[in-house]
């Protein structure tokens, strides 16, 4: 069995902490994505499950053995990094088998391996070619090919993709997810992509400047993030985030964006609510909840008006930039629906999916 734990981690590089006590349980074959921005932590934790990076504090677990002394030949990982790292005099066959051939794996083995391997990955017609004969993403699965034939516990990923061109991306994006399903290992993968690590994990792991702001499902992070950091950071294009007050209205609360703009709060959060009555909240919105007028009956979508700043066209639909009050917002719109720039257009919202964030302390209510 191969589930990692970490437990308390710290990482610092002389006075600056990197990595600042975190702690995480991945399951045995379960696909975890660690996102974050540059400078977040993410790959210095990969890298010390590896092994190349010494740990300040705490421990990482492998099934039931604390790794922390384990040299990283001897801790049955493989890691794909980001340049492929492929010897360019190899062969791909030669590059692949590498690794088991210095472990004096038997021939007919690292032979079977390796065509196996190279079958899951579709490079079988490549592997007496060299490096410099393959394109970005051919090397990319040389890379992985290289790590498949090992039979590791735990594969680590680390950004393996951001060298690679939009559409190759999202190509290799399927592929990886087809593999992992054909090879059943422990993944964790780092990337700096959201898209990337929605698509593909299992649970997403969120780091912000060296902690984890929130642990779920890419469902979960999406629709129930639990900070502002998150709620900004997972989602494209990302939240709209608007200034308000919770105020009284009838029976129930409302949320005032502008003097002359505000909206009712669905009955079922105005409990939850009710304490933040009268305070200087942060209300967000993705744009999809934000679409040209529609008709409705639903008591939680409502219709308000105002002037089209800049229009996306997307092809399925079109982003449509708009100002409520002094912030710009950006709403999904119907191709043939947007409206024209300068122009006042009619929207509907649906406030069943608003957010309301506590501004002192950046947490999701």
């Amino acid at each position: 069995m191969a589930e990692i734990q970490l437990r308390d981690l710290w990482k610092y590089y002389d006075d600056v902490a990197a990595v600042r006590g975190i702690n995480l349980d991945i399951e045995h074959n379960e696909f975890i994505a660690l996102v974050g921005p540059s400078g977040c932590g993410k790959t210095t934790t990969l890298r010390m499950i590896a092994g190349l990076e010494d740990i300040t504090a705490g421990d990482i677990l492998v099934g039931e053995r604390i790794i922390n002394e384990v040299a990283p030949k001897d801790r049955d990982i493989a890691m794909v990094f980001q340049n492929y790292a492929l010897y360019p005099h190899m062969s791909v066959y030669q590059n692949m088998s590498f690794g088991l051939r210095l472990r004096k794996t038997p021939k007919d083995e690292i032979d079977d391996r390796v065509r196996a391997a190279a079958d899951i990955l579709n490079i079988g017609e490549l592997l007496d070619r060299r490096p410099k004969q393959l394109s970005g993403g051919q090397r990319q699965r040389v890379a992985m090919g290289r790590a498949i034939v090992r039979n590791p516990q735990v594969f680590l990923f680390d950004e393996p993709l951001s060298n690679l061109d939009a559409k190759l991306r999202v190509q290799m994006r399927t592929e990886i997810k087809k593999i992992h399903q054909r090879v059943q290992t422990t993944v964790v993968y780092v990337t700096h992509d959201q898209v990337e690590a929605m698509t593909l994990a299992d649970r997403i792991v969120v780091m912000n400047e060296g902690i984890i702001e929130q642990v779920g499902s890419p469902e979960e992070m999406y629709d129930a993030p639990q900070t502002l950091f998150v709620a900004a950071f997972i989602g494209s294009p990302s939240m709209n985030f608007l200034p308000c007050h919770v105020e009284t209205r009838d029976s129930g609360l409302s949320i005032r964006l502008t003097e002359n703009l505000s909206f009712a709060v669905p009955a079922d959060r105005v409990d939850r609510y009710g304490p933040c009555i009268g305070k200087e909240m942060l209300f967000g919105i993705r744009p999809e909840h934000v679409t040209d007028k529609r008709p409705h009956t639903d008591p939680t979508y409502h219709d308000f008006t105002s002037d089209v700043i800049v229009l996306e066209p997307m092809g399925i639909d079109t982003m449509v930039f708009i100002n409520i009050g002094e912030t710009e917002i950006t709403a999904r719109s119907r191709p043939r629906a947007a409206g024209q720039v300068g122009q006042p257009m009619d929207f509907t919202i649906d406030m069943a999916h608003m957010h309301l964030i506590d501004q002192e302390t950046d947490i999701v209510l």
